[in-house]
């Protein structure tokens, strides 16, 4: 299993990504930041949505639709299922921006992303 942010990480995620289908008419793009990445370097991917397909890519997005922003320690904890988005939220460990309505409107779309990655979580 490859190591959390990291760069076959990544790839581990991008992998799982492509070999699901989700609904055609489905487009989001998702950007997930973590300002105190490895070595102290911001780390930033986004998970994109459309035509059926699911994407990873390392780096900023173009244009995302929203954009989850957290510090590693929640990232790590989210990532290990130790912790949930919402409640990282709640809590205020998780800060969102963009177009909320995007979430709220596709808050089932986005959980069944999720799941696409739990096999590198495990």
């Amino acid at each position: 299993m490859a190591g959390f942010l990291t760069d076959q990480w990544f790839d581990e995620l991008d992998t799982a990504a492509r070999g699901k289908h989700v609904a055609d008419d489905l487009r989001l793009v998702i950007q997930q930041v973590v300002p105190d990445g490895p070595d102290g370097v911001p780390i930033a991917y986004s998970v994109s949505v459309a035509d059926g397909s699911i994407t990873v890519r390392r780096g900023w997005a173009d244009a995302p639709d929203v954009t989850f922003t957290q510090d590693r320690a929640t990232a790590e904890a989210i990532h290990r299922g130790e912790l949930s988005a919402q409640t990282a939220f709640i809590e205020g460990r998780l800060r969102l921006g963009g177009d909320l309505r995007a979430v709220i409107e596709r808050a089932g779309s986005i959980a069944d992303i999720d799941d696409v990655f739990e096999a590198v979580r495990a």
